[in-house]
């Protein structure tokens, strides 16, 4: 495959080159990073063995692909800092949450962009990520594909408005179950467990529950039919839902992931 680069280096940039040198998608010296923190750009070298780009300018003259890994709120500057340098051909792709192809289209002209919202998951080649291809990139959005399926699963959605929603699921899914494992842990020790007990009984619980729900997806079966399975009637489990049932776990999880959505949609129309 030919360049890739990199413009922002935080920490998806750097799962997503951890994966994609792992899975030799690409060799280091077919990489280029840049960044405004050079002990950044000089970690991602020693690290890595990337190439380390002066500014956005050279990045852009001498990458097929240019992965936009900033923050929103600093796309303008990374975009307006790439016109005319761009190469005609090149492929862009954008893992910056609420900025739509349009925006980015908007400044760099006529350009092949996929638009994607992956997780950090990618760091243990277990991410989620999901692909919006604007009309000029269509036909090389399998090229993008690859390079996300080299740090865990990726699909291809056909609808961009889609994207707030996976970001509300997804981007932002992660947390909430290292949420619910903080306080898993914290009550854990609370009633008298040991603290590295209590730890590796939720990580393992969490862990063994995901590939338990994988398994039986895959046979046929949703997690709504394992919560049954688990909660037998009167038993301890049981228990526990009754008190999650009373302070509306369902309903809280259905607005918070509702709230997120909307979130990313008021980032999309610039909203501060």
């Amino acid at each position: 495959m030919d360049t890739i680069g990199f413009i922002g280096s935080g920490n998806m940039a750097e799962a997503m080159i951890n994966g994609i040198l792992k899975a030799n998608v690409y060799r280091p010296g077919k990489v280029y990073v840049s960044d405004i923190r050079p002990e950044r750009l000089e970690y991602l070298r020693e690290h890595y063995g990337v190439r380390v780009a002066v500014d956005n300018a050279e990045l852009a003259a001498n990458s097929d692909i240019i992965v936009l890994s900033v923050k929103p709120q600093n796309m303008t500057d990374a975009l307006q800092s790439i016109k005319g340098a761009i190469k005609e051909e090149a492929l862009v792709i954008s893992i910056a949450a609420g900025i739509h192809t349009d925006n980015i289209s908007a400044e760099l002209g006529d350009v092949a962009i996929v638009r994607v919202m992956p997780n950090m998951p990618a760091w243990v080649d277990e991410g989620a990520s999901a692909l919006f291809a604007n009309e000029k990139a269509k036909t090389r959005v399998e090229i993008a594909r690859l390079i996300f399926l080299s740090v865990g699963e990726a699909v291809v959605i056909e609808d961009e408005s889609m994207l707030d929603a996976i970001t509300a699921v997804s981007g932002s899914g992660p947390a909430y179950f290292f949420l619910l494992m903080d306080e898993m842990i914290k009550t854990g020790i609370e009633l008298g467990l040991p603290e590295d007990i209590a730890k590796e009984l939720v990580l393992q619980t969490g862990k063994g529950a995901t590939l338990l729900a994988e398994k039986a997806a895959a046979d046929g079966d949703s997690p709504a039919q394992l919560v049954k399975k688990v909660a037998t009637p009167g038993g301890t489990t049981e228990a526990a839902f009754n008190v999650f049932n009373e302070g509306k776990f369902g309903p809280m999880v259905e607005n918070a992931i509702k709230r997120a959505c909307e979130r990313s949609r008021e980032l999309s129309r610039g909203s501060g």
